[in-house]
């Protein structure tokens, strides 16, 4: 007899409730699912790698992820929040970062970036560019520091002070 499930019933059962697709039933306690994983890890492999770029731009956006960092707010943007003045040409960008007692000022211009910490003090500046390795900066006593390549893209600042590491919201240049 044929039942709404076909042929055979429910889960492949005949009417008397025998197997029809084999005499040993399955057991899922048996089923190595750490060698399956693995052969199929391994398959993609081969038939579809992930191409180095893109493998290279995941491990450094982990590498971005700092439990300890704490992120600087955007606060001020001189493209939204300045007002024009007629007759200026390449004025630079301005932007301000904000977070706890730290205050970072960076100019951003086709020759480059000029930033300053407030309260002035030294750190290490890493011009963070998504997949590409960032520039290494110092930050003097005074709290200044410069690149001299104009970040392109997306873009952030990780600094890391005496006592923090802190990271600037992402930018588009």
């Amino acid at each position: 007899m044929n039942g709404p499930d076909g042929p055979y019933g429910p889960n492949g059962r005949d009417d008397e409730g025998d197997d029809i697709f084999g005499d040993v039933p399955f057991v899922d306690e048996e089923f190595d699912h750490d060698r399956l994983e693995e052969e199929l890890r391994q398959a993609a492999a081969v038939l579809d790698p992930v191409p180095a770029e893109l493998r290279r731009a995941a491990i450094e956006a982990y590498a971005l992820h700092d439990l300890d960092a704490r992120i600087a707010e955007l606060t001020f943007d001189s493209l939204v929040d300045a007002i024009p003045v007629r007759g200026a040409v390449d004025v630079p960008r301005m932007l301000t970062f904000h977070t706890g007692g730290l205050t970072v000022d960076v100019e951003v211009t086709d020759e480059g970036l000029l930033g300053q910490l407030l309260p002035p003090q030294p750190a290490s500046v890493e011009v963070l560019h998504g997949p590409r390795a960032g520039a290494a900066l110092t930050a003097d006593d005074l709290g200044r520091f410069a690149c001299d390549a104009p970040p392109s893209g997306p873009f952030a600042l990780r600094l890391r002070t005496a006592a923090e590491v802190v990271v600037t919201e992402w930018l588009k240049a």
